[in-house]
């Protein structure tokens, strides 16, 4: 049976079909990132990625392959540059073919080639056109020289867009879980409160977010303390 470019094509849809259902099925942003890393190591044959999400302080490491790639990455983190962080923080792609002749981040270049780290493709997961957009990068390594063709990069693309969709979706279902469970226990506290003291739900209220203000505590941890100890914090 002769081969032809539309089997090739027909494998890589195949391939994006089945990483769109299993990022639509993951039940959280961990479950996610692990299966974006995975099937970039199917979809290029690789044998070392990760993927780091953008946080309020530091990235976060959010999946690595193995401890090789988290050491790329604290590397960067410690030192707050390197392709990651420019990747991060201007929205850009960032393609390094052979650390020992790239000489936009020398010393980093120089201890990961000692890793055997050669070539890098560090590709930003973003939701729209501005840096803020971007939710993370997708780490792409290989131990050999210039290893990434177009056709990578334009893969490598594709996957950081399903990626990006999938992450943010998953952060947003999260924050909207965790919105859902607070609410709850603010109820549960005021409930408890409206009984202890015979006040109304106003009230009740108003006593739990002047605690959380005196002490400087979040409202839901006010409340789960309540919960917990029948006490409020001092």
């Amino acid at each position: 049976m002769e081969y032809s470019p539309d089997d090739g094509a027909s494998a890589a849809a195949d391939t994006f079909a089945r990483l769109a259902v299993e990022l639509h099925d993951a039940p959280g942003v961990e479950e996610t990132v692990d299966a974006v890393v995975q099937f970039a190591l199917q979809a290029l044959s690789l044998s070392h990625a990760g993927l780091v999400l953008a946080g309020r302080g530091s990235p976060e490491v959010a999946a690595v392959t193995d401890s090789m790639v988290a050491e790329v990455y604290s590397l960067q983190i410690d030192s707050e540059t390197g392709p990651l962080i420019t990747a991060l923080q201007n929205s850009t792609t960032v393609l390094i073919r052979d650390t020992h002749t790239d000489d936009r981040w020398p010393q980093w270049a120089e201890k990961v080639a000692k890793l055997g780290v050669r070539s890098v493709l560090d590709v930003p997961l973003s939701t729209g056109y501005s840096s803020r957009a971007t939710v993370g990068v997708l780490g792409l390594y290989s131990a050999q020289p210039d290893a990434f063709t177009a056709d990578d990069e334009a893969i490598a693309h594709i996957l950081a867009r399903h990626a990006s969709v999938a992450v943010a979706s998953a952060r947003h279902e999260e924050t909207m879980t965790q919105a859902v469970d607070a609410r709850k226990l603010v109820g549960q506290a005021m409930g408890i409160l409206m009984e202890r003291f015979d006040v109304d739900a106003d009230r009740a209220f108003a006593i739990l977010k002047r605690y959380s203000q005196d002490t400087n505590t979040k409202l839901r941890d006010v409340a789960q303390q309540l919960i917990d100890t029948r006490k409020l914090p001092h």
